[in-house]
């Protein structure tokens, strides 16, 4: 995976100069480590993982020594393990202030880290997120990436693809390994994978003392995708109870393999309460999950819709995340059941945003487009995201993009 450039690297670098320490966050397996340790070729960092319990043990018994052993600049991979690294690690860097960029962290279990990090380093650390593989990185062209707004502006040279490519891409995912490795058995690769995410991270962490049953909710949560979130639906597919289903749920989310939209309102904590839609990430996953062996079969089956809906939101994030920067996107969905997949918030005005299947979007496409004046807001230009060979002005206020230049 050496010869794959992701995108936020260049983040990384451009941080590193300005704080002491940086948290690089991310699903198992998406590329974290090779990523920084690719970039210490260049800066110079030493590399330990406390995924070797000799490092972990000595990282939690006697943290102090551990940083004496490895002083920095270092890579500490999959930090998670050691807390109690982070009080040391802010004497450490607060008694050499000039050293930015002196740690960097990686991690799989973002909200878990977070109370440690907010009591001993608020102040000192950038906090990063890394997804799978945006399409831009696995064309290696990943530098082209900016976060999404609609616009009318066309993409140059940038290749058409067929349906059947896209469902391709969809198909094979967005973890590095099997994307990079075509010799790879896919169906032992996910297999080994769930495997490992459930024993090494959810029992390590959470402590669900029931792995086979958490197995059946991650896949009827793969099923779900695209869908308006159900606890109740789910935890009786399970056979488990509503809140149980919420803490699973919870873990899932903390773990980044689900992303979960909730609905815009310019209440910011009505947005908390009312129902989000969920997204299962990483597609090649989710694929396997629910059985769908052959992208043809993906792209004729039940879930076709719902995974390239789930695929464009995924993009989409990567354009934000992989560019240092939080997104402010939301769903609309209102009273009258009017529903618009997205909204983008950015600098006060919304970009409505819909995802479809179709090479020839309709003006039904975007009807309750205007839905959201009521919202009183200025509203932007909308965008279909969708399969239509190249990008067209549908009227002055509605773009059609494919979905290979997003």
């Amino acid at each position: 995976m050496s010869d794959l450039e992701r995108t936020l690297s260049k983040v990384i670098e451009r941080t590193s100069k300005g704080f002491r320490v940086i948290l690089l966050n991310g699903q198992r397996q998406v590329g974290k480590s090779t990523l920084l340790k690719n970039m210490s070729e260049k800066s110079k960092h030493n590399y330990v993982s406390l995924d070797n319990m000799k490092f972990r043990l000595l990282a939690k018994t006697d943290p102090e020594l551990f940083i004496q052993q490895n002083p920095p600049p270092v890579i500490i991979d999959e930090v998670q393990y050691a807390p109690e690294l982070f009080p040391y690690i802010k004497l450490y860097v607060d008694q050499y202030r000039d050293m930015k960029g002196s740690f960097w962290l990686t991690g799989s279990q973002k909200y878990k880290l977070m109370q440690g990090v907010k009591e001993s380093l608020a102040g000192r650390i950038a906090i990063l997120d890394l997804m799978g593989l945006s399409y831009y990185e696995k064309i290696k062209d990943p530098f082209l990436s900016k976060p999404f707004l609609p616009s009318y502006d066309k993409i140059k040279n940038k290749k058409f693809l067929t349906i059947q490519q896209v469902y391709k891409l969809i198909w094979e995912g967005q973890l590095p390994e099997p994307v990079v490795d075509k010799n790879i058995d896919r169906e032992q690769y996910y297999g080994s994978y769930i495997q490992s995410y459930i024993e090494r991270d959810v029992r390590d962490f959470y402590n669900v003392e029931k792995p086979i049953q958490f197995f059946n909710f991650v896949s009827v949560v793969a099923a779900q995708t695209g869908k308006l979130l159900n606890y109740t639906s789910l935890a009786r597919d399970v056979g488990i109870d509503t809140k149980t289903a919420q803490t699973w749920m919870g873990i899932l989310e903390r773990s980044g393999l689900v992303y979960l939209l909730h609905p815009y309102s310019p209440n910011i904590t009505s947005r908390i309460i009312k129902t989000p839609k969920m997204y299962f990430l990483d597609t090649g996953l989710c694929s396997y999950l629910t059985r769908w062996t052959t992208p043809e079969s993906l792209m004729n089956g039940a879930m076709d819709g719902a995974i390239f809906e789930t695929y464009v939101v995924g993009e989409i994030l990567k354009t934000y995340l992989h560019n240092g920067k939080e997104p402010a996107m939301y769903l609309y969905r209102d009273t009258n059941q009017n529903e618009i997949d997205i909204i983008i918030e950015e600098n006060g005005i919304l970009y409505p945003i819909e995802i479809k299947k179709t090479a020839n979007p309709q003006a039904s496409d975007y009807k309750h487009f205007n839905q959201i004046v009521k919202l009183n807001k200025k509203v932007g230009l909308g965008a279909i995201i969708c399969l239509q060979a190249e990008r067209i002005a549908l009227n002055r206020d509605v773009v059609s993009i494919p979905v290979w230049e997003i």
